[in-house]
């Protein structure tokens, strides 16, 4: 057929219309990622590049001098590299957490300057300007210098490329600025184009200081420099030794040296002279094995590959990843949030293998070989309640290589995991939540693990009570069915244990193990010891069995220290029995007690959007017939109110991506309601269609799709699985997974 060459006015118009929607709406999911959402708000997060589950990672890093108190790492608790509303920047850290609540790595920082060399980070830092950031891409100009900085990462390399102006040109290795509370370093100049080295990390939260441990580094410059050193910053020594120390309290500069230094306040620096403006690119491999491993990796993942084409290939992948649940529907900002909040949950865990497998094993007593996928922090008291779901059902090959990792840590470690941060047991918060995790893959159908093993290791966690460091006081719970106030946090803990103990029993009736069922299921119900009937609220009990006095249900808000709680009050913990929300409406004399009792968590403003014990309070009104729109425009209002395109748009510290998740779920219209349980619970979806596609591995289906049907933007009418009305507000993850369209029909 030959075309038509004459092309009239109407179909000019209609073809520009055409390529302008596919233009302005044809955007990737990659292309909603926001990395500046929760830079602000101590939502703890970096704007700067990774790739998904990345061991390195780029952030600016401006939480250090003067000039950016009071959010300054050396003037409070600080747990970010970087902060939105400071404007000082000192470097570019190459291995970060996201969404933690204490400080840990951001070290290895990279400076570009021009000049002469400067080495205190105080004098050569500067102010910044024009950031963009991007998923695996981050850029800022550097004011001082006008000198651009572009960064992008691989899993285990990060690539940062910096436009210099002409004239002297220098980038600097500081080694000795970090947000660690540990220190130690050293470096050595391998050539003008390669430095190696290492950092000390580790003391997480201030626990386990002698569980230091280092982080490796190798260095490769796109250019070779003009001039090259290392500068170390000395004690200042007082008396006699003072007399003959000619640098005491100085600054060494040791120029053109290739041999090795150690200490504290170390670094390097890569001096130019260019004659006009000129690009020099650094990759950075990073190991926690060794120098040899760092440089393997670096070649592996980097090698000679450019900048952009190593973009490419991380912007690609974290399209992959992010296009598992593909949304239409809802507004560009809704998008931005969504996909934002999904991007924030692929972070954490991440890798912690070398191309080669390699990975230090717990207390670093030996080194481990994979030949999948060891994965770690493990920030498990946060994401055991929606972030781990969430990778089971959307991400099921990752959860299973998690699981995996945990049960590698069993084996090394004799306990399952904690809070595990780069195979460090920090035994951070409370309870025993490991085993919530894998239960709840296991009976959503990931079981290509060691089930027997991890399930025995569950019951070693449950039951030993000498030396058991995941459940202090086990013998008084097991006694009295509660802590008391002789251990911190009596009642959170007694609440974590129950949480932990339902899981096991699900897992003990699963394997036909009758005994163990009924003995966790009793166990999983213990909470109802610390039940006050005239307050309606959970308290704390004595070692006598009495009730803790003088008791306030409110001390506690705002992660004040309080007797009975951990990060939370009696109202933020009234309802965090999610395994047995219809006893506790029994126990509180029925749905109207229960409600008005729920409702007031809310009316009094005691409900903490920032914090986990209370994080899925909202969705509890499904469970009294009648009250269901409550959580629809509970959830609603949250979301609305607390998730937002901007540098303050989380509640608060994402905590490895928890809040992040609660976001998902709530604009996806379900959530995970009871930890351990195949269970989901049903609200109003915030986008037309959902497609959640599902891996054939682990699932039957291609895909499950969610669709609202709108009518004046009311409470739900009807929820529709396959077509036939589902009568609930509940559905099991089998019936989810195995149907093909849920859908909610709004009044």
């Amino acid at each position: 057929m030959i075309c038509n060459a004459k092309l009239t006015i109407e179909t000019a118009c209609a073809f520009c219309l055409l390529f302008f929607s596919i233009t302005v709406f044809g955007q990737e999911p990659a292309d909603f990622v926001n990395p500046f959402i929760g830079t602000s708000n101590f939502g703890a997060t970096f704007p700067g590049p990774i790739a998904p589950r990345g061991m390195a990672s780029i952030s600016p890093f401006n939480v250090a001098g003067p000039q950016n108190k009071p959010l300054e790492k050396d003037s409070q608790w600080l747990s970010n590299p970087y902060v939105n509303e400071n404007k000082f920047l000192t470097g570019f850290s190459q291995v970060n957490l996201s969404g933690v609540g204490c400080p840990e790595l951001g070290v290895i920082l990279l400076m570009p300057t021009t000049g002469n060399v400067e080495t205190n980070h105080l004098k050569y830092g500067s102010t910044y300007s024009k950031e963009v950031a991007k998923a695996g891409y981050y850029s800022v100009g550097i004011d001082k210098y006008k000198v651009k900085g572009e960064f992008t990462a691989t899993k285990r390399v990060g690539v940062s490329k910096f436009t210099f102006p002409k004239g002297k040109s220098n980038i600097l290795l500081n080694l000795g600025l970090g947000l660690t509370n540990e220190e130690g370093a050293m470096v050595k100049v391998v050539s003008s184009t390669e430095i190696e080295g290492m950092r000390s990390v580790g003391s997480f939260c201030y626990n386990s200081p002698e569980d230091a441990y280092p982080v490796y580094f190798v260095a490769k410059f796109s250019k070779p420099a003009t001039k090259f050193g290392v500068w170390k910053k000395t004690p200042k020594y007082e008396g006699v030794e003072a007399q003959w120390m000619g640098y005491n309290g100085k600054t060494r500069m040791m120029d053109n040296t290739v041999k090795t230094v150690v200490g504290d306040s170390i670094g390097t620096y890569f001096s130019y002279q260019f004659d006009k403006e000129e690009v020099v690119e650094v990759k950075i491999g990073v190991s926690y094995v060794s120098i040899q491993n760092a440089r393997e990796n670096l070649e592996k993942e980097a090698g000679s590959k450019s900048f952009d084409a190593i973009y490419k290939e991380t912007y690609k992948d974290w399209n992959e990843e992010l296009s598992k649940i593909l949304v239409e529907g809802g507004t560009k900002e809704d998008k931005t949030i969504f996909y934002t909040a999904l991007y924030h949950t692929l972070i954490h865990p991440n890798v912690l293998n070398d191309v080669n497998g390699e990975y230090p094993e717990i207390k670093r007593s030996s080194i481990g070989k994979t030949m999948g996928t060891r994965y770690t922090v493990f920030s498990l008291w946060d994401t055991y309640r929606n972030m781990h779901p969430l990778m089971s059902l959307v991400y099921p090959k990752q959860q299973s290589d998690m699981i995996k990792s945990m049960l590698e840590m069993y084996d090394e470690n004799g306990w399952l995991p904690k809070w595990e941060l780069n195979s460090t047991e920090t035994f951070t918060m409370v309870g025993d939540p490991a085993s919530i995790v894998i239960v709840d893959a296991c009976l959503k159908g990931i079981q290509d693990f060691d089930i027997y093993k991890a399930y025995h290791a569950m019951l070693k966690g449950a039951d030993q009570i000498e030396e058991n460091p995941l459940r202090p006081g086990l013998k008084e719970y097991l006694d009295k069915g509660y802590l008391s106030t002789n251990y911190a946090g009596p009642v959170s803990t007694t609440l974590e244990y129950n949480t932990s103990d339902y899981a096991i029993s699900l897992l003990a009736k699963a394997l036909g193990e009758k005994e163990d069922y009924k003995r966790f299921t009793k166990r999983s119900l213990s909470y109802r010891k610390l039940y006050d009937k005239d307050l309606k609220l959970l308290r704390p009990r004595t070692a006598t069995d009495n009730w803790y006095e003088p008791f306030d249900p409110v001390a506690g808000a705002n992660f004040q220290a309080n007797v009975g709680f951990i990060e939370g009050n009696a109202w933020q913990y009234a309802f965090m029995v999610p395994h047995d929300i219809k006893g506790l409406i029994k126990l509180m004399g029925g749905d109207k007690p229960f409600s008005d009792q729920l409702q007031k968590v809310f009316d009094i403003k005691q409900f903490d959007m920032a914090n986990e014990p209370d994080i899925a309070y909202p969705y509890l009104f499904n469970y009294v017939k009648g009250e269901e729109w409550k959580s629809q425009e509970m959830v609603k209002k949250l979301v609305t109110e607390y998730f937002k395109n901007e540098p303050k748009g989380l509640p608060g510290n994402d905590d490895t991506g928890t809040m992040s998740a609660w976001l998902v779920y709530s604009m996806m219209g379900f959530y995970p309601i009871s930890p351990g349980d195949p269970l989901y619970t049903i609200t109003t979806p915030m986008f037309d269609k959902i497609t959640i596609k599902l891996d054939p591995k682990y699932y039957k289906k291609e895909n499950i799709v969610i669709e609202r049907e709108i009518n004046n933007q009311g409470k739900i009418k009807e929820i529709q699985l396959n077509g036939k009305s589902l009568n609930s507000y509940f559905i099991s993850h089998d019936e989810f997974v195995n149907g093909t369209t849920l859908k909610v029909i709004q009044e």
